[in-house]
């Protein structure tokens, strides 16, 4: 081994590769001081919450990765670079994640089980589930615990997609009218400013016109000062 095993894991040699007992040992964490030949990383049933970018890096050798049973929610965009060719088998099931980035499972070729997270069914999580190999074996418990449509949550995701589904075309239109009720709204703003400085304008012009009423004619003048002009 070129580094010693973590403290609380348990390692195995076989043929000069090391499999990384995890399991169970109360871990918020994953591991930064794993020995660089593990082909085996078990870290189920502990308390981990988010796979931070580069977390495997040093791990080239990698070929199964079980971080089932935890309480993940994230999962970073980089969480698997540096361990995508090698890695045969993922699994992530029993967690918290409501979706995923597109970026975070590229160029994977593992097999990969999702099953029993609180999926929300949406335009992303659709594209990242088309590139990836499913295991079978669970790939009808990956459901959608939500949906952009309601009608779709708790059925399984794959079962929604085959039937014709595309939530990316859902995500479009409620873009579109998002915008078209954006733009309603600025719209009536603007109609009714029109209509308040029209209506504030006539009102201003009625109080002018009233105040010129109100001011004695020119004749009346006249008429006046013929009056005062007779009497002196």
């Amino acid at each position: 081994m070129t580094r010693a095993c973590p403290k609380s894991c348990l390692c195995t040699e076989r043929s000069g590769l090391v499999v990384v007992q995890c399991a169970s040992r109360n871990l918020e964490d994953i591991p930064s001081d794993l020995p660089h030949d593990t082909v085996s990383l078990l870290l189920s049933s502990n308390h981990i919450t988010k796979i931070p970018s580069q977390a495997f890096k040093e791990l080239p050798r990698l070929q199964e990765l079980d971080l089932s049973r935890n309480a993940i929610e994230s999962v970073d965009a980089g969480a698997f670079q540096g361990i995508s060719e090698s890695l045969r088998v993922l699994d992530l099931s029993h967690n918290h994640l409501r979706g995923v980035p597109k970026e975070a499972f590229a160029r994977l070729h593992a097999k990969i089980s999702l099953a029993n997270n609180p999926w929300h069914c949406e335009c992303t999580l659709q594209e990242v589930l088309r590139e990836l190999q499913l295991d079978p074996e669970t790939v009808n418990e990956v459901n959608c615990h939500t949906s952009v449509q309601e009608e779709y949550s708790g059925k399984p995701v794959i079962q929604v997609l085959d039937s014709g589904i595309n939530f990316c075309n859902f995500h479009h239109k409620t873009t579109d009218v998002a915008m078209f009720v954006t733009m309603f709204g600025w719209f009536t703003m603007v109609i009714a400013y029109v209509i308040y400085y029209v209506r504030h304008n006539q009102e201003d012009a009625r109080r002018h016109l009233e105040y010129l009423k109100s001011l004695p004619s020119s004749s009346q003048i006249s008429k006046d000062f013929d009056t005062i002009s007779t009497v002196l």
